[in-house]
């Protein structure tokens, strides 16, 4: 039985109930006025909660099934110690729904299938995200113009950026989230342009999103730190937050440079927010978003921490990360993180003392509902999501079948090692680990498509760099 379906004889609350913790099988609830001591029933048990006491979210606490519109912004919330939780993946979770293309990866959905973007958003919003990053992945001019994508000339980067903004803006509407306005790294700066030029490219973005008056703005997936501090820098002059996150593991960026470095670059750049997002697991980006905090406290320079990693595991992956993988992106289903997986992830990255948590790609809302009901006791409150979730599959307790009744506890999901149902299939891959980088001509990029001798070269090339052969 839901909490809303528990609460169904009682007089509508004035104020909502408040997450109090895990009992048994259920959810506890408690809080004051009419519905103080709510009773949450799991099977022939009656769980009646104490009162709330010291909760510093008491004050936003949100019964599933409602919620409220945000009222503080992105450094209120960090400065005052509250846990933000980030939204999910986008391009590929639309590109399995078919409206987004493999490849280019960019997002003239929110204009082609604008209902497939505003679902996305709401899902994650229900989950419990406190962020709706606009769904401008990919969306700078030269990147809509890339290698034979014509959307900057039959579209236009500004219907893009625009649209994406207002669906982002009208979802969060609905709900406690801010809107994040987001750029991301270009082939610009990959084919050797220069500070100005690539400054220019993310300014025409930073236009719309003035426009539009985001709450914050996100520099997110760089892999070089010299141009996620070129996006910073251009982010800072709309007089916003900026937050920044870099694409890499605990090796550094693609020239070298340590984590904890890049850190310090970022914040002298403008960040308010530094960490990792994408490329790897959420244990690795962990792992470099610790070398970032202790490269921020070796420079006495402070900056609130953000993680946002892949919902797959890549313990085998190099320096470029999962886009090394053979299996990258049409067979990476296999590594795929469990919700158990991704509770350990946001207990880790609360311990760490990260405070805004979220997902990048193959993050999938009942991902973020699992960051979401890990941090309920800190949070004080569970997202609309959790209605439908019992804690830690309590409501298998429901199943006809014995067996599975049988694992509606904790222990069993928190000791599975589940397996992959692919016998003949090793639990490994070799990355294929090209080794090229900005200035190298495979990486020069082109308005033209792709031709048939390139992509020859490139398979001859793949002969020997693979374990695929072609």
């Amino acid at each position: 039985m839901g909490v809303g379906a528990a609460l169904a004889t009682q007089d509508p609350p004035r104020t909502p109930p408040l997450f109090l913790g895990y009992k048994g099988a259920g959810w506890v609830w408690g809080g004051s006025g009419p519905v103080a001591g709510a009773v949450r029933r799991s099977g022939s048990q009656s769980l009646v909660a104490p009162s709330w006491e010291g909760c510093s979210c008491a004050g936003s606490a949100t019964l599933p099934g409602e919620m409220q519109r945000a009222k503080k912004g992105i450094l209120e919330r960090l400065d005052a110690g509250e846990i933000v939780i980030g939204d999910g993946g986008f391009v590929i979770a639309l590109e399995k729904r078919g409206y987004v293309k493999a490849g280019p990866w960019t997002p003239e959905a929110a204009v082609e299938h604008p209902e497939a973007v505003r679902q996305l958003h709401r899902e994650f919003l229900r989950a419990g995200s406190n962020v709706l990053q606009t769904f401008t992945f990919y969306a700078s001019e030269d990147k809509l113009e890339n290698r034979g994508n014509y959307v900057a000339e039959t579209i236009s980067c500004k219907t893009v950026n625009e649209a994406a903004c207002d669906i982002a803006k009208e979802v969060a509407k609905e709900g406690d989230a801010l809107v994040a306005g987001g750029v991301s790294q270009t082939p610009s700066y990959l084919s050797g342009k220069d500070e100005a030029e690539v400054k220019a490219i993310f300014r025409k973005q930073l236009e719309v999103f003035a426009k539009k008056n985001v709450d914050f703005l996100i520099a997110e997936y760089f892999e070089h730190v010299e141009e996620a501090a070129w996006a910073v820098e251009t982010l800072k002059e709309s007089g916003k937050p900026v937050a920044v996150t870099m694409c890499i593991g605990p090796e550094g960026d693609l020239h070298g440079v340590p984590p904890g470095k890049c850190a310090v670059q970022l914040v002298k750049a403008g960040a308010c927010i530094v960490g990792v997002n994408c490329h790897f697991d959420p244990e690795t980006c962990l792992r470099t978003v610790k070398l970032m905090k202790e490269g921020l406290e070796a420079a006495n320079l402070k900056a609130h921490l953000m993680s946002q990693p892949l919902a797959f595991h890549t313990p085998d992956c190099g320096k470029q990360g999962f886009i090394d993988l053979p299996e990258f992106p049409f067979a990476l289903e296999p590594r795929i993180v469990t919700r158990w997986d991704v509770q350990k992830y946001a207990r880790e990255a609360y311990k760490l003392g990260i405070r805004y948590i979220g997902g990048c790609c193959g993050f999938e809302p009942y991902h973020i509902r699992a960051i979401a009901e890990e941090l309920a006791p800190e949070r004080g409150f569970l997202p609309p999501a959790s209605e439908k979730h019992g804690s830690w599959g309590n409501a298998l307790s429901m199943h006809t079948k014995p067996w599975v009744r049988a694992r509606a506890r904790k222990e069993y999901w928190e000791n599975l090692l589940p397996a992959s149902g692919r016998p003949y299939c090793p639990s490994m891959s070799k990355p294929d680990d090209w080794g090229v980088t900005k200035g190298a001509a495979e990486l020069m990029q082109q308005k033209e498509s792709t031709t048939e001798q390139q992509l020859k070269e490139l398979f001859e090339k793949q002969k020997f760099k693979s374990n695929i052969v072609a």
